[in-house]
């Protein structure tokens, strides 16, 4: 326990700095030719995966689950492409590069989320659900508030993920290609529509598959070749780091990021539960064809996701004694040209030349694009499925008028994301990374979760308890330092801390709990009494949504 405690503040702060390593303020670089026309080999690749999965997207069980016929291996590869991020690439390998040890920690502590994903919720997802997590906690609630709550998190989710995507894609396209802001952020959102509109999940999986695989090729490269130059001795690689670092010695031992516990431990609870509600990771699992394939699929993604994360470790430190020693990186102030964030990318260059820089820089642009295309893809199926279909015509609509909406939803939610993307280029959107992943754990993951196991979960307690958590989760972050002190200028904090979740996934489950164990009305008798045929379901997969055939 003690142990858990010093990891956890450590890990959950590197999410906020790691997702600080694309929204900082950054330098346009030179135009890179090589790494323009490695990421337009990338595009006419998977614009030609669009056209051939467009020709197989004829039914809503194929645009919004690929037709339940993505493998487990496939699909553990497609979560980790949509998991692993340029922020992480970019950022822990920055950070092994400023601080060394703490990398380490960092790196570990992006898996934590995953055996929860893995034991308790993938198998009774696949079971009980069709499209969205929406299917599975309104399965024996009433469908109008619970897919109206799910919809307003999965939304808010989407919206605070895609802004910060966006304004990411910008300036890290402005660090690694050299081109405009306004036109990397148009070149992102007009792609990500081509990809979900016309592709659906077919095209979104394959471009996260591609994704993964190009980066998981690309960062084993630069470690082996890491290796290398120390005679694969790990030892070596550490002593060549130490004689490097400014720091010495001190890169080998855990650093002081401890200031703050309860904001650490509150941004650990919303990554840990908001990794298991985030929209667009549990679609995923509707997308293989039952549940022995999801647990395949959570066991694969957290195989490629913690050797990616190993990956970046020793990445982070060749870099120090590769890129830090070498004047071709460094600016007059001997600092590394572009920010810390830049070490991943130097040391490509510094192992393979422009063509090798080119093919890292590509990369990391395409691991935005399959993230994107994934977060759209849900925020348009919650509009679609959950608002439209489900509540707006009571399911009494076609799967042709369905897709048609999706697809609507599709290109608005694109061409807002384009726009939010622009206006937010000057502002802090650091914030918002955090506030997503509180958004989930506090509304999306107390609502599904007692939904499979808590046989006295009725309609009110659901629908108060995940408004509250949504509600509780905004207005602290907005009262709080990040916000009301940094971005609107107050002298001090009305809420002290800087992460809500602690207090706000609190609040849900205290909510749901006592409105559901009050609720004496015959609707929540009813509904306690459908538990046992869900779970029977839950467990044996009687009854549950097949692959269709194509």
């Amino acid at each position: 326990m003690k142990i858990l405690l010093l990891i956890m503040p450590l890990i959950f702060t590197s999410n906020a700095w790691s997702a600080d390593a694309i929204t900082g303020a950054v330098q346009q670089q030179p135009l890179n030719i090589a790494a323009i026309i490695m990421f337009l080999i990338f595009v006419i690749a998977t614009i030609g995966i669009t056209f051939w999965a467009a020709k197989k997207n004829r039914t809503a069980a194929d645009h919004y689950s690929a037709g339940g016929d993505i493998t487990g291996f496939q699909n553990g590869l497609a979560i980790a492409g949509d998991y692993m991020s340029a922020a992480s690439f970019l950022g822990i390998s920055g950070l092994v590069y400023m601080s060394g040890y703490d990398g380490l920690i960092y790196s570990i502590g992006f898996l934590i989320g995953w055996p929860l994903i893995l034991f308790l919720i993938a198998e009774r997802l696949r079971n009980l659900g069709k499209y969205t997590f929406a299917d599975v906690a309104s399965y024996r609630l009433d469908q109008f508030p619970i897919r109206a709550l799910a919809a307003s998190g999965s939304l808010s989710v989407v919206a605070l993920y895609l802004i910060a995507q966006m304004v990411g894609a910008g300036k890290l396209i402005q660090l690694l290609f050299g081109l405009p802001y306004e036109l990397a952020v148009i070149m992102v959102g007009i792609l990500m529509i081509l990809y979900v509109t016309f592709g659906g999940m077919l095209a979104t999986t394959w471009v996260q598959i591609i994704k993964a695989v190009l980066l998981l090729s690309g960062a084993s490269f630069m470690a082996f070749m890491v290796l290398k130059q120390v005679g694969f001795d790990v030892n070596e690689l550490f002593q060549q780091a130490v004689n490097a670092h400014p720091k010495g010695l001190k890169i080998m031992s855990p650093g002081g990021l401890l200031s703050d516990p309860i904001s650490a431990i509150s941004l650990g609870i919303a990554l840990i539960f908001g990794t298991a509600g985030l929209p667009h990771i549990l679609m995923r699992f509707f997308t293989v064809a039952d549940a022995k394939e999801a647990r395949k699929s959570v066991f694969y993604a957290t195989g490629f996701i913690g050797y990616f994360y190993i990956l970046t470790f020793v990445i982070g430190f060749g870099a120090i004694f590769m890129v830090s020693t070498n004047p071709e990186f460094l600016n007059l102030d001997g600092k590394l040209i572009g920010g810390n964030n830049m070490a991943a990318i130097h040391l490509s260059k510094a192992i393979g030349g422009d063509l090798f820089l080119g093919f890292i820089s590509a990369v990391a642009f395409a691991t935005i694009l399959a993230v994107v295309s994934g977060l759209t893809l849900a925020g348009a199926s919650s509009i679609s499925h959950d608002l439209y279909a489900c509540v707006i015509k009571h399911g009494q609509i076609t799967g042709d008028d369905e897709m048609r909406v999706s697809k609507i939803a599709t290109v608005v939610l694109g061409i807002v994301a384009i726009l939010l993307g622009i206006l937010f280029e000057e502002q802090n959107i650091a914030f918002m990374v955090g506030l997503a992943f509180a958004i989930a754990a506090s509304a999306n993951f107390p609502v599904l979760f007692l939904s499979m196991y808590w046989k006295n979960l009725t309609t009110r307690g659901a629908f108060i308890g995940g408004f509250a958590g949504l509600l509780t989760a905004i207005v602290l972050v907005i009262i709080g330092p990040i916000v009301w002190v940094d971005i609107l200028g107050n002298t001090e904090a009305l809420f002290p801390y800087k992460y809500p979740a602690l207090f706000s996934v609190s609040i849900a489950f205290i909510c749901i709990w006592f409105f559901s164990i009050t609720d004496r009305s015959a609707r929540g008798i009813l509904e306690r009494g459908r538990f046992m045929h869900q779970y029977i379901r839950s467990q044996t997969g009687v009854g549950a949504h097949g692959a269709s055939e194509h």
